[in-house]
């Protein structure tokens, strides 16, 4: 199974497993804007407006990222620019992606959290892709109440090709407006989805609105590295929150009972200091009726405005050679998982 942990509650969250700071890059780094105290257990305190306390340690707001710093320019974290992306990497998706990031294990443990417990739920899986997260998912749920969103119908195409997934409703669509109606789900799934959205508050505003009361959303996604090399490719590519950062966009949307469990590749044996692409499934409760208490403006991005056809091929290619780093990583991580000994630190 991959290595796994829980951070729980979104007003009193304490990592409940114990693991040394070196493996996870915690000592010293950037990993929580800095926020970190230096020690094993990490608690986050109750978040208010203004600040918020991590482990005694007291940020200011200006800690958390904005939608796209001018020092984090995230090329792909643009819905044109992602469809492109995805145009050309939905040919070998499955096939060189997953296995380096994205593993069946890690997808079950990853999963675990939602309690997709009763095969009758009906379940949205919104940037599902080439819907190798909703095969987990119809392991516990029957099919035909499942429906796969995503903006690429070149993913949704390979989506369509598994037999597994034949039953289920594909369609197309913005996770940041979703074609459901409110209280609609029992289970929200996103796997691999946020690091592309101009605006993840709105993403998971959506998610509260969707879903019934006592629904539950799991939002599966990457976590920011500190190593300096690792950490420059991540903002030059798309976005790879912090920790404290899914707790918050969680807790301002409404739900309750936050809890945020790390997974990674087990060759990594815990290694978090270059980030991962799935490093982490965060789910939260509805404890209401209707549509998120969270009021936000007009979206961040305006898809049908114009842009000019040589700037966006510039941020095309310099997203994809930053994405080209993090094909990689996982190769040197196993490389190096097969050269140090078991329970020497790598």
């Amino acid at each position: 199974m991959a290595s796994s942990s829980m951070l729980n509650g979104a007003e009193s969250l304490t990592l409940i497993r114990k693991i040394a700071p070196k493996g996870l890059g915690f000592t010293g780094s950037e990993l929580s804007g800095r926020c970190f105290p230096k020690m094993t257990v990490v608690s986050y305190g109750k978040i208010s407006k203004s600040r918020k306390t991590l482990g005694g340690v007291r940020c200011s707001s200006s800690s958390l990222s904005s939608s796209r710093p001018s020092s984090q320019p995230r090329f792909i974290q643009h819905k044109k620019e992602a469809f492109w992306f995805y145009r050309f990497l939905s040919i070998v998706y499955d096939h060189v992606i997953n296995p380096g990031h994205w593993t069946e294990d890690m997808r079950d443990d990853a999963l675990e959290p939602a309690d997709l417990s009763d095969r009758n739920m009906i379940v949205v899986d919104v940037g599902g892709g080439t819907g190798f997260t909703t095969l987990g998912i119809v392991k516990h749920v029957d099919a035909k109440n499942v429906t796969i969103l995503d903006q690429s119908p070149h993913q949704l195409a390979k989506a369509k090709e598994k037999e597994a997934l034949k039953d289920c409703k594909i369609i197309e669509g913005d996770a940041e407006d979703l074609p459901f109606r409110t209280d609609y789900a029992d289970r929200y799934v996103s796997a691999g989805s946020i690091e592309y959205w101009p605006d993840p508050q709105r993403g998971i505003k959506e998610a509260y609105r969707v879903l019934k009361l006592g629904g539950k959303a799991c939002l599966i996604g990457p976590v920011y590295p500190t190593f300096w090399l690792s950490r420059f490719f991540a903002d030059v590519w798309m976005l790879f929150p912090k920790e404290e950062e899914y707790i918050e966009w969680f807790t301002k949307a409404g739900f309750k009972n936050v809890q945020l469990k790390r997974i990674g590749p087990k060759w990594y044996r815990g290694v978090r200091r270059h980030g991962l692409i799935m490093g982490c499934s965060v789910t939260g409760v509805k404890p209401a009726s209707g549509d998120s208490p969270l009021k936000l403006g007009p979206k961040e991005e305006d898809v049908e405005k114009p842009v000019n056809s040589f700037t966006f091929f510039l941020r095309f290619i310099l997203g994809i050679t930053a994405a080209a780093y993090y094909v990689l990583v996982p190769i040197y991580m196993w490389i190096k998982d097969l050269i140090f000994p078991k329970g020497m630190p790598i």
